[in-house]
């Protein structure tokens, strides 16, 4: 007979124990012990398990699942235990023999069936632990979005970063209580005060309307995007600079001498698995860039304020490093040493010096080497001229 799993993972819908299916049930009328939140257990008959509330912070929910490992549990979560939800932070640090797995229907499924929206063309995120500006990215007139959210008071403040992004006309549909009974929609423009107050369990659907402005997807934002000091890969180079990175889904990206951060936050746009480290040993630069990510909605960017080589060691190996400042050979010489195959590295320069090493580096270690001379058209009395900018010298290198 096959041994049944010690954990089973439970997404509960609004109907409660009722609606779970048979082995769903089965498993919590023999668990020993049976976590999730407080509304859930309420759903719950008598059952003979010990019933404890998930704890805050989440991690410490995770360390009392893991310490009864091997005893009959129960974890009961919303939905989806794998979309946004809760599942994965714990199957991660288990066999796939160790647990099984009963999920209901996402808030997203329920909520794009109560909106009639097509969920393969909206957008959907959760924000229900996470910062309210991970919508910038996809904030664009027409657009429809769906996220979780943390409470019924966290309406006031979505309406109000909405405003502030002037997509003041977006219509907010706050769906609360999905798939139960007393479900119900509230329709609410982004400008104007609810007539009532909002309760959890819920979500909203999002209709984008206004005049704010559109994030392109393309690689090179214009630079009044971010909060910088001069010290910032320009548009056009930046766009050069992300092309020869060449992110690719899941990756790691070391960007040294990290500035404003603009290269760092440009490959998290790529999509929402990019990983990113900054290195920064100028504070109000670390500080920038901490802020510039929060803005453009990447804000899970690592900061680190230190000088390059005084923390490469510790830093989990990256998929593709950019040298934007600080280059000098001790550090070229470095990475060498530990970057292993196949690591994708660009390096910018725009000094004499950093021109000499970056030839030598070529001519040692190979790769390509290429020569940007940009001109903007500038104004000369009544007429315009070709200005041009410091020529930059772009080495790239697959490890």
């Amino acid at each position: 007979m096959k041994t049944l799993p010690w954990l089973t993972i439970i997404g509960m819908d609004a109907g409660g124990f009722e609606n779970l299916p048979q082995p769903a049930r089965m498993a919590l009328q023999v668990a020993s012990t049976i976590i999730g939140p407080e509304r859930h257990l309420s759903m719950l008959p008598d059952l003979s398990a010990e019933l404890l509330i998930w704890p805050v912070p989440f991690a410490d929910g995770v360390d009392i699942v893991l310490a009864k490992r091997g005893q009959p549990l129960v974890m009961l979560v919303s939905g989806d235990p794998f979309w946004f939800g809760a599942g994965s932070q714990i199957t991660c640090h288990l066999s796939s023999d160790e647990w099984i797995a009963h999920p209901a229907a996402s808030c997203f499924s329920l909520g794009a069936s109560a909106l009639g929206w097509p969920i393969e063309k909206t957008d959907c995120l959760g924000l229900h632990a996470a910062p309210l500006s991970r919508l910038r990215p996809y904030l664009q007139a027409g657009k429809r979005l769906m996220a979780t959210v943390r409470d019924g008071e966290e309406i006031a403040r979505l309406q109000a970063y909405l405003c502030d992004q002037h997509f003041d006309e977006s219509i907010i549909h706050v769906l609360e209580s999905l798939g139960g009974e007393d479900m119900k929609i509230t329709q609410i423009q982004a400008n104007q005060k609810p007539e009532t107050a909002f309760h959890h369990p819920l979500m909203v659907g999002i209709m984008c309307a206004g005049s704010g402005r559109a994030m392109p997807r393309s690689a090179g934002l214009e630079d009044d995007w971010f909060i910088h000091d001069g010290q910032i890969t320009k548009r056009p180079v930046r766009a050069l600079t992300l092309s020869a990175l060449a992110p690719q889904n899941g990756q790691h990206l070391w960007d040294l001498g990290a500035g404003s951060g603009s290269v760092s936050i440009e490959w998290l746009l790529a999509g929402r698995s990019m990983r990113a480290t900054a290195i920064e040993r100028h504070a109000e630069r670390a500080k920038n860039i901490s802020q510039n990510a929060l803005n453009l909605g990447v804000d899970w960017l690592t900061i680190i304020e230190t000088e390059n080589l005084d923390v490469l060691d510790d830093l989990d190996k990256p998929d593709a490093v950019f040298i934007g400042g600080g280059l000098r050979i001790q550090l070229l010489e470095r990475l060498m040493a530990i970057l292993p195959s196949g690591v994708r590295l660009v390096a910018n320069g725009v000094t004499l010096e950093t021109d000499r090493l970056l030839g030598s580096a070529h001519e040692e270690y190979g790769g390509s080497l290429l020569k940007l001379e940009l001109s903007s058209a500038e104004p000369i009395g009544s007429m315009r001229g070709w200005k041009s900018a410091y020529p930059i010298t772009q080495w790239v290198l697959t490890t």
